[in-house]
């Protein structure tokens, strides 16, 4: 099991955490949290300063980008030697935590999403330099305790996965909004609306998740010939239709991040 350090334990921390515990993945951890109640197997402190010695060598950050700075000079005081630096701050490159910590870290940068929260999250990591095979398993069985895990070479393409599954599940909840106001808009009660729109999205991405037929196949199946459906989807898959209004969001988000991320 390993042994973890936790600093900031809001949404995406705590559900983290409530991974960690449920899967046993993590043997003893330490949350650096003012606002975080007591937890039963857990030590939990208000401030860094307040942590016991030794440190984990694992240690996950997982306050908000904007606090960083705060965290750094205190976290770079007291870093264990051979320590693994696991982020899911999202815009900060590992070149920003190499240059405050003043001395050797390996440094794993991450990006779940909020589905974390239900155990479905899909994180992506890359590795930096000095990485070993057992710093790599230690943030892959840290993440997959949430969901699934892909990784990347490239710390540039952290920016787009940000665009994509960083920032895709409020894409997701917004057609939902849509999906529900277009409902009302043909006459349908506000209630049922709202409920017919929720359980068609979440019910049609269980079915992806779960079908090993791709989201074509799928999509196809549903769709007779001058029917409904291709009534409908000849104006989503038409000329400005859904694939190039997603495909300008994702490339709106992207340049956000690399904008984000020069500070």
């Amino acid at each position: 099991m390993i042994d973890v350090l936790l600093i900031g334990c809001g949404r995406m921390g705590g559900s983290l955490l409530k991974g960690w515990r449920e899967s046993g993945v993590v043997g003893s951890a330490i949350v650096v949290d003012p606002a975080m109640p007591e937890l039963p197997g857990v030590t939990v402190v208000p401030s860094l300063a307040d942590a016991p010695n030794p440190l984990p060598k694992t240690i996950l950050l997982a306050v908000k980008p904007q606090m960083l700075d705060q965290v750094m000079p205190g976290l770079a005081e007291r870093l264990p030697d051979g320590a693994l630096i696991i982020s899911i701050a999202a815009g900060k490159p590992m070149a920003y935590f190499a240059s405050r910590l003043g001395k050797p870290a390996t440094i794993v940068r991450t990006m779940p999403n909020t589905p974390a929260a239900i155990g479905r999250s899909i994180t992506v990591c890359c590795a930096g330099p000095g990485v070993s095979a057992e710093n790599r398993d230690v943030a892959d069985r840290l993440m997959k305790a949430v969901g699934e895990v892909a990784w990347i070479e490239d710390e540039s393409l952290m920016h787009a996965v940000t665009a994509v599954s960083g920032s895709g599940p409020a894409y997701v909840f917004h057609l939902i909004e849509a999906l529900r106001d277009a409902a009302e808009a043909a006459g349908l009660p506000p209630e049922l609306a709202a409920r017919l729109a929720r359980a068609t999205v979440t019910g049609a991405g269980e079915l992806a998740h779960q079908s090993p037929d791709e989201p074509a196949k799928l999509r196809i199946d549903v769709t007779s010939p001058g029917g409904t459906t291709a009534a409908a989807l000849n104006v989503l898959m038409g000329e400005d239709g859904l694939t190039d209004l997603m495909t300008r969001a994702v490339a709106a988000a992207t340049a956000r991040s690399e904008e984000l991320a020069k500070g």
